[in-house]
């Protein structure tokens, strides 16, 4: 049989899965906002960035979200939250930098267009869950570790099973990965792109948002399998290309925009 430790340590780990898929309902924004060390947005600091966010919900006729800005100079942007009155944005301050107010509206509308499409639930819920895979995974090959040298011949069978688990979550991991991208899909990107545009009646404020966040050459400092597919644009980093190989091509998001700039 398996060592009295290992079955604890797949108690607990089930127990953190349990309270985290409840955490993922109901805080599973603020969990992400940690995550990436975001703080929220004032008056003092951002009042442009707040002033956009409440002009872009008056026209759109959504709830104020909550706004967030994060320590990270790449530039990008992401919502979150299980509905539009529990939702919120975040805005990395690399993208306050490079952007015109212009640029920065149609950014926000994209994100606010998440949230009225209602994409963020699914997604929040999915990037919550997969860090519970990732965290159980690391439980489980360390309980293989530490416990392997314990273990006797009369053992090989409950090792056995905690190998077999191990594997289990390991091959899970990349599943819930192809699950988030799923969630914020290339037709919910693009859907998103083409609401920005009619919400704020200006698709070339995006598309070239777009187009400054594709030529940015700044490494992000988050480059997070599980909230990584949140983003508008893709993370620069080591493996962010993997990360995104079903986010829409922000070139072809572009000329999508400036086709819809001769229509409206």
């Amino acid at each position: 049989m398996m060592e009295g430790g290992g079955w604890t340590g797949m108690a607990i780990g089930f127990a953190i899965a349990l309270i985290m898929s409840l955490v993922s309902f109901y805080s599973g924004d603020q969990v992400i906002l940690t995550s990436v060390g975001a703080y929220k947005a004032t008056r003092e600091q951002h009042s442009q960035l707040i002033n956009i966010v409440e002009e872009l919900t008056m026209a759109s006729g959504l709830p104020m979200p909550k706004v967030y800005v994060v320590p990270d100079l790449s530039p990008n942007a992401f919502a979150a939250g299980r509905d539009p009155e529990h939702s919120i944005v975040a805005v990395n301050e690399g993208l306050l930098r490079i952007l015109n107010r212009e640029e920065l509206q149609g950014v926000i509308a994209h994100e606010l267009s998440h949230i009225q499409n209602r994409d963020i639930m699914y997604a929040t819920i999915v990037a919550v869950m997969l860090g519970v895979i990732v965290i159980l995974s690391t439980m489980f090959r360390y309980s293989l570790f530490f416990g392997g040298s314990r273990r006797s011949s009369r053992d090989s069978g409950g090792g056995a099973i905690v190998i077999l688990i191990g594997l289990l979550l390991a091959i899970l991991a990349p599943i819930f990965a192809k699950i988030i991208q799923l969630a914020i899909s290339r037709k919910r990107e693009y859907l998103a792109d083409s609401s920005a545009a009619l919400m704020t009646r200006n698709p070339t404020g995006l598309a070239n948002a777009l187009n400054k966040l594709y030529k940015s050459s700044t490494p992000s400092v988050q480059v997070n399998e599980a909230i990584a597919p949140l983003y508008i644009a893709p993370l620069k980093g080591k493996n962010a290309q993997i990360l995104f190989s079903t986010h829409p091509p922000i070139k072809d998001r572009i000329e999508r925009l400036n086709k819809m700039a001769y229509k409206i």
